[in-house]
């Protein structure tokens, strides 16, 4: 998957629990966890908005687009 979420690392920056962070942003933990795991299909925007005033962050330290065919290891013309 191209877009790899980083909510773990902001967490363990700030020393925040999951059911912490899952309570403050009005989400469960159990959808905290499928953000984690990189199984949302989807972020809605206020959700983003709740994470990064939490978190006092900015979208991209949660979101990083990483390229498909080099993160396999795969370069584009061989």
């Amino acid at each position: 998957m191209p877009i790899i979420v980083r909510i773990d690392v902001e967490l363990a920056k700030r020393k925040m629990s999951v059911g912490e962070f899952a309570e403050r942003v009005g989400l469960t933990p159990s959808n905290v966890a499928v953000l984690k795991n990189g199984r949302a299909k989807a972020v809605r925007f206020s959700t983003l908005e709740a994470m990064c005033r939490v978190l006092e962050c900015q979208p991209g330290d949660l979101l990083e687009w990483v390229d498909d065919d080099n993160a396999h290891g795969d370069e584009v013309g061989t």
